[in-house]
């Protein structure tokens, strides 16, 4: 029985583990008043040996969502969607403000702070990781 249970172990472990790699800080701004889009952030950690690469999200909150990063071209700050974000193996990349983000569209219903919205994130190799993210309020300054 214990050499069944140790082959099913090694077959999991080829390939990209969910367990390897960590998702962290998972939030979501709340919306601007009238307006059925937002911007959403969040950690990735490549435990793994192996680089990974975010390809896409979903919620169903949303009607879609968008890989998106921030860029200086021409001295101006530009937004442009990313088809994919490559994730070093042992390496992290931070999605926030000015930088790499989510872009979430099409909001099926308003959310607020403090709710939790499912977002799920889908690898090139077909990993997926389900998270919740929390919806927190727009910074006042």
């Amino acid at each position: 029985m214990n050499k069944w249970i140790l082959a099913a172990l090694l077959s999991l472990s080829s390939g990209l583990s969910i367990a390897e790699i960590l998702v962290k800080d998972v939030t979501i701004r709340e919306m601007l008043p009238g307006r059925s889009m937002t911007a959403g952030y969040f950690s990735l950690s490549n435990q793994n040996s192996l680089d990974t690469e975010l390809v896409a999200a979903s919620s169903p909150h949303f009607g879609s969502i968008e890989l998106h990063q921030h860029t200086h071209k021409d001295g101006m700050m530009k937004m442009e969607q990313v088809q994919s974000v490559k994730v070093g193996a042992g390496k992290d990349v931070v999605f926030q403000p000015g930088g790499l983000h989510l872009m979430l569209f099409d909001a099926k219903a308003p959310v607020s702070t403090g709710q939790q919205i499912p977002l799920r994130l889908e690898f090139k190799d077909g990993h997926i990781i389900e998270v919740q993210a929390k919806v927190s309020a727009i910074p006042t300054h």
